[in-house]
């Protein structure tokens, strides 16, 4: 297809930095605070040269093919900031990551309902579970950049990675780390860790080798979308231990690891997998090769660039 050229806000730094390795040209808002609407170009990530901030001032004069809003106030940011009405004057779609929070029977999208605008999801799960009304909506599933083959498992212990794991609490499975630390050590990274007695404040390529370096990965988490990291490890190449919930049994299938919401059955599994390196080692090459078909960037941003297409031929 034609490169566009797109606003789009710096919101997921993990999920933009595979998106933005498309061929079309990101205009990333920024502003001097770095503030939430102006967080600019990732400084933890390696974006390529066609992520280009921009100014507010600069998006009402910048050549804009369509709007990438993420959150329900980035709309009118658009409209105040291009001087034209996204979904009238300007095609826009809208990108959800997360799982709808609360009473989940009466949970509407905020882009419930509209006939301007394209709906799009991260997961089938999602799409299933936000009530959209009479939105079109589709899913293009996470794509990683592959970070490689680096699996050692040379210490017997297991990895989880939450980032704000005190702030969001239960959903992340916080509460039964101490559970499943019983039968085998975890070893939890991730932004606001250390509070919880983890380790946070480490560089990605780090992280992926620390990560590697430790037998199991854990995803404890009960509700989320599907973990970037989750998929992370799996393309490092690292059998997996996690619970059954949202995308999860969708993700990793039964030779990668196990999935289960038995307590009981993770414990086992994780000590099983700990304590058999042989094992681990063969369920994390299957994992791999799941993630590299399924969740692979080329087949990631094909898919994104048909509803790219898509959305500005509405």
């Amino acid at each position: 297809m034609k490169p566009l050229r797109m606003l789009i806000w710096h919101v997921h730094g993990s999920y933009a930095t595979a998106l933005v390795r498309g061929c079309h040209t990101y205009l990333i808002p920024v502003m001097p605070d770095r503030g939430l609407n102006g967080l600019g170009r990732a400084r933890t990530w390696d974006w390529p040269k066609s992520a280009v901030e921009v100014t507010p001032e600069e998006v009402r004069d910048a050549e804009v093919d369509l709007v990438v809003a993420q959150r329900p106030h980035e709309l009118e940011l658009a409209r105040e900031w291009l001087g034209r009405r996204p979904g009238r004057d300007i095609p826009v779609l809208y990108l959800e990551h997360t799982s709808p929070e609360g009473e989940i029977a009466h949970m509407r999208h905020p882009a419930a309902d509209r006939h301007d605008l394209l709906l799009v999801h991260v997961t089938h799960f999602n799409a299933l579970f936000w009530d959209a009304g009479s939105t079109e909506t589709r899913v293009v599933e996470h794509g990683i950049i592959d970070p490689g083959y680096r699996y050692t498992g040379e210490l017997p212990r297991a990895v989880v990675v939450i980032n704000e794991a005190r702030r969001r609490g239960r959903l992340t499975g916080i509460d039964l780390l101490p559970l499943l630390n019983a039968r085998a050590p975890i070893d939890l990274f991730g932004m606001d860790a250390e509070a919880l007695g983890g380790i946070e404040d480490v560089p990605q390529t780090e992280l992926h080798d620390e990560m590697a370096r430790r037998r199991v990965y854990l995803h404890p988490i009960r509700w989320t979308s599907l973990g970037l990291s989750l998929l992370e490890a799996m393309h490092l190449g690292m059998p997996i231990v996690a619970l059954a919930t949202t995308e999860v049994v969708e993700a990793v299938p039964p030779e990668a690891g196990v999935v289960s919401n038995k307590l009981a059955v993770l414990q086992e599994a994780l000590a099983r997998l700990v304590d058999d390196p042989d094992e681990a080692r063969e369920r994390g090459v299957a994992a791999r090769q799941a993630a590299l078909a399924r969740f692979g960037l080329e087949r990631f941003l094909a898919d994104w660039d048909e509803v790219f297409a898509e959305a500005v031929s509405r």
